[in-house]
């Protein structure tokens, strides 16, 4: 069975990278699995366990090792998957770019103003505020993406812009173009 695609949409929290996967699916002839990182923050504990901060820290850092784990998977298995992922730390991008040698992977940036990032992530409420904020200055670091998209007046756009990616993939992938600049640095 051939390998499936993985599209990757990274962005910081709130900038709308669960609602542009929805509408992005919603609008696919063809099946596709959708992994939002969110799913991997399900993590539950008694309500009597004593971790310490960095015990939380490991237990978060082997969630988004398993999710990178379960996208990678499930591309290799020949699904075709959409997930989004908030890439604020080298380590998982460099973690990504390992796992995913040989499979056809596009990275979307999703970017969304400033103001309505805030405006979102108090919305929420379950967001620590700013995070949002701070992420957006990390998530883009490593400079390279096949798309970026910008959701700040909503997905409708954003989407078509994702579906013409999928349709008309460029040759040359930022994966690729990732991975080489990390093996000659």
């Amino acid at each position: 069975m051939p390998p499936g695609r993985l599209v990757l949409l990274n962005g910081p929290s709130s900038s709308g990278k669960t609602t542009l996967a929805k509408a992005v699916v919603g609008r696919l002839r063809t099946p596709w699995l959708v992994l939002p990182v969110d799913l991997f923050h399900q993590i539950r504990t008694r309500p009597d366990a004593d971790l310490t901060d960095r015990q939380w820290q490991d237990v978060f850092h082997r969630t988004r090792a398993a999710y990178h784990r379960a996208l990678v998977g499930a591309a290799a298995c020949g699904c075709d998957v959409l997930g989004d992922h908030v890439l604020s730390e080298p380590w998982r991008l460099d973690d990504l770019l390992r796992l995913s040698v040989g499979l056809d992977v596009l990275l979307v940036h999703v970017t969304c103003d400033p103001a309505e990032l805030r405006r979102r992530e108090k919305a929420r409420g379950d967001r620590e505020p700013g995070t949002a904020r701070t992420q957006q200055r990390l998530v883009f670091a490593h400079g390279d993406c096949d798309l970026t998209v910008d959701t700040t007046h909503g997905p409708d756009e954003p989407t078509a812009a994702v579906l013409e990616l999928i349709r008309r993939p460029p040759k040359d992938r930022a994966f690729d173009r990732l991975r080489e600049r990390r093996r000659h640095a």
